[in-house]
């Protein structure tokens, strides 16, 4: 691990309140986006597998789908800023550099280590929201206090409990566990055709289908207890008046505060 790694701490301000606004001049760039939404809707598809699988740990299902997210992060990086990331994010979160590439690079990068984190920190919720526009796409990565939405499935790992159980407790225990995993594997599954219906193929639909679209989801833990949660989110027509070339970072829209208001519990902080 390099130096920059071991003293990077996080600077919750690179993400707050802001979102990634990225051009789609062409059908080619439009492929590219619905490629990287199916590869997210794929990845609910592999955790539901896991999750149903009663010889696989919850954990591990919890785990593969983080670096399967992480490493979306990491190409988005690369496609920013090349191999040389990691130190242009650096440089901007010491202040040497304040630019267009490196505050991209920096908000990526912010969410990477946060998600890198939340493998073992539990009560911090990653609440992203990913919205199409006719001529755009915004990524807008959040993370909020606590562990679950008001519209989120739960579920439970034994493996994680702390409780000592007497046998015939234990054994019950388990079996809801089991089938915890195995409902939340269905609502998950259902999760990933919600993705492909708001983002479409241009190859497969019309620019009026495909125009606008929008998700929200939500993962979180609480000791032995996970948290799941996907759903549309309708994009705001009257977000932007000007058109856009080139990523670049934006305030969060209507959208994103609606999100909060809807599915945050009362007290969760978004950080």
């Amino acid at each position: 691990m390099s130096e920059q790694r071991v003293t990077f701490n996080g600077d919750t301000r690179v993400l707050y309140r802001q979102a990634v606004r990225t051009p789609l001049p062409d059908e080619d760039a439009e492929r590219l986006f619905h490629e990287n939404m199916m590869n997210i809707a794929d990845a609910q598809e592999r955790k539901a597998d896991m999750l149903a699988d009663p010889d696989i740990p919850l954990l591990e299902a919890y785990e593969t789908q983080l670096e399967g997210i992480a490493e979306s992060y990491k190409r988005r990086c690369r496609h920013i800023a090349g191999d040389d990331f990691e130190e242009i994010a650096m440089a901007y979160n010491r202040g040497e550099r304040d630019d267009r590439l490196g505050a991209l690079t920096a908000y990526y990068f912010e969410g990477l280590w946060r998600m890198q984190q939340r493998i073992t920190v539990t009560d911090m919720l990653f609440f992203p929201i990913i919205l199409r526009y006719p001529d755009c796409f915004t990524v807008n990565i959040r993370f909020a206090s606590g562990y679950t939405t008001t519209e989120s499935v739960l579920y439970e790992s034994p493996e994680h409990s702390t409780e000592e159980l007497d046998d015939e407790y234990a054994e019950r225990y388990y079996n809801e566990s089991l089938y915890s995993q195995k409902e939340a594997a269905e609502y998950i599954r259902d999760t990933a055709e919600i993705i492909r219906e708001e983002f479409p193929s241009p190859d497969d639909s019309t620019f009026e289908e495909r125009q606008y679209g929008g998700i929200t989801s939500a993962g979180g833990r609480k000791g032995p207890v996970f948290s799941s949660m996907l759903k549309r989110v309708e994009p705001d027509p009257n977000r932007f008046s000007e058109p856009v070339d080139e990523p670049t970072l934006v305030e969060e829209g209507k959208e994103a505060r609606r999100t909060e208001r809807e599915l945050l519990p009362e007290g969760a902080i978004v950080l």
